[in-house]
C-alpha cells in the first residue's frame, strides 16, 4: 500500500465529531431515515429491496444503479459508470491508475486532503491555489504554467470544499479544452453539484464535455446519504474504465447490495431530494448571516456559491487554531480550523475555518457559539 500521511480531517473528527455537542462543520446535508428514503421508492424498487439477496454484486456496480446514475448525464451512458465504496475509494484508485513514477499532476488548492496527498505519494505534483483575495478565483494562466510535458492529471473540485466556490462555466469549459488539447485527464470532483445558490451557475459535468475527463460523485454530500457509502466515476474512456475495475479488485471488489438498491432509489428521486436540500440551506442561511453580522468585527463572512460548507475568515489576534480549539472545548461547538486544509503545494490561508450550513436546526449550535463569543468580550 502507498504510504500516506495522517488524514488530518479524519484524525480531528475522530476526536470531536461524535463528542462535540454542536457539529457546526458538517460537510453533508441533513440526512434522512431509511423509512423516508424507501418512501420515495417506486413499487418495483421497494420490492427489490425487501427481497434482496445478500450475495456479491457486480464489480462495476448494479446495472440498474449505473443506469440511474447515467440518467443524470447528457452524453454518458450506463457503461461509462463504475461504482465505488464512497468517493474516497474512487479518488484513491483513480489516482493510482492514472499516475505513476515519472508522471506529474496539477492539483487545485485548497481541497479535500486526499486530492493532494494521494497524487503526492505517486509522483511530482504542482499546486494551483484559488485566490482568496479575488473571491477564490482560479487563474487559468497559472494552470497553463503548471503543466509539464509529463502532466497526466489536472484535479479540480467545484463547488469547492471548503470555500464553496463555483467556477464560471466559460472558465470550466476552457479548462476542459486545455486538458483535451494536451492529452491530460481532467479529474473533476463534483460531489456538491446540485447545491448551487443560483441554479444557472451549475457547471456541466466533465464527463459530458470530454471523453477523457473523469467525473467523481457520491450519494454522501448533495444527496445527504453518506451512510450508503456509494460513489462513482463516470468516464467515456472505456479502456480507462476497465483499468479502474481491475484496480477495484484489490480493494472492495464490489459494493454493498442493500446500499446499491437504496442509492438507486435516491438517484431516481434525485430532483426531489435536491429540492429539499437546497430549500434547507436557503432556510438556514439567514440564521448564519445574522450570526456573522453580530460578530462582523471578529469574523469575515461570505456566503458560498454552492455546496453546504463555507470558509469564513477569523480576524482575532489569538489565531484561528486556538479559537477553534477553545470553542469546542469550552462551548462544545465544532468547526474545522485552517490547518486541516493546509497544503504542501501552495500557500493557503491560515485564518479560515470551515462551517457547515446544511444540517437541520442550526440555531442551537449558533446560539451556543454566540453565547461563547459574547462571554469573551
Amino acid at each position: 500500500m502507498t504510504r500516506l500521511p495522517d488524514f488530518r480531517l479524519e484524525t480531528y473528527f475522530s476526536r470531536w465529531e461524535f463528542t462535540a455537542r454542536h457539529h457546526l462543520t458538517a460537510s453533508d446535508v441533513q440526512t434522512m431515515t431509511l423509512g423516508e428514503l424507501l418512501g420515495l421508492a417506486d413499487d418495483q424498487d421497494r420490492e427489490a429491496f425487501e427481497h434482496l439477496s445478500l450475495g456479491y454484486t457486480e464489480t462495476f456496480g448494479d446495472p440498474a444503479l449505473r443506469e440511474a446514475i447515467a440518467q443524470t448525464y447528457e452524453q454518458a451512458g450506463a457503461d461509462d459508470v463504475i461504482c465505488f465504496a464512497g468517493a474516497e475509494e474512487a479518488l484513491y484508485l483513480a489516482m493510482n491508475v492514472l499516475l505513476g513514477a515519472g508522471d506529474h499532476a496539477v492539483v487545485l488548492t485548497p481541497n479535500y486532503q486526499a486530492a493532494e496527498t494521494v497524487p503526492l505519494a505517486l509522483c511530482e505534483v504542482t499546486g494551483v491555489a484559488l485566490d482568496a483575495d479575488r473571491d477564490w478565483a482560479l487563474d487559468l494562466d497559472e494552470v497553463v504554467a503548471a503543466i509539464r510535458p509529463n502532466t497526466r492529471v489536472v484535479s479540480v473540485n467545484f463547488p469547492n470544499n471548503p470555500t464553496g466556490k463555483v467556477l464560471d462555466a466559460a472558465d470550466f469549459r476552457a479548462l476542459v479544452r486545455l486538458c483535451d488539447e494536451r492529452g491530460i485527464h481532467l479529474f473533476s470532483d463534483e460531489v456538491y453539484r446540485g447545491l448551487e445558490r443560483d441554479p444557472a451557475r451549475t457547471l456541466p459535468q466533465a464527463a459530458d464535455v470530454s471523453e477523457r475527463a473523469l467525473s467523481l460523485n457520491v450519494t454522501s454530500k448533495s444527496l445527504g446519504l453518506p451512510g450508503l457509502r456509494i460513489g462513482w466515476i463516470t468516464c467515456r474512456d472505456r479502456a480507462l474504465r476497465a483499468r479502474l475495475e481491475r484496480a477495484k479488485h484489490y480493494t472492495t471488489i464490489c459494493n454493498s447490495a442493500p446500499s446499491e438498491v437504496l442509492a438507486r432509489i435516491a438517484l431516481k428521486a434525485r430532483e426531489t431530494i435536491l429540492h429539499r436540500n437546497r430549500a434547507l440551506i436557503a432556510a438556514n442561511l439567514p440564521a448564519f448571516e445574522a450570526f456573522f453580522a453580530e460578530f462582523a468585527d471578529d469574523i469575515e463572512w461570505q456566503r458560498p456559491d454552492g455546496g453546504c460548507v463555507a470558509y469564513p475568515r477569523y480576524l482575532g489576534a489569538d489565531g484561528v487554531e486556538e479559537f477553534c480549539t477553545r470553542l469546542v472545548e469550552e462551548a462544545g461547538v465544532l468547526l474545522l480550523p485552517a490547518s486541516i486544509y493546509r497544503s504542501e503545494l501552495t500557500a493557503t490561508p491560515a485564518d479560515r475555518f470551515r462551517i457547515g450550513i446544511g444540517r437541520r436546526n442550526p440555531e442551537e449550535g449558533l446560539a451556543a457559539f454566540a453565547d461563547w463569543m459574547r462571554a469573551r468580550r
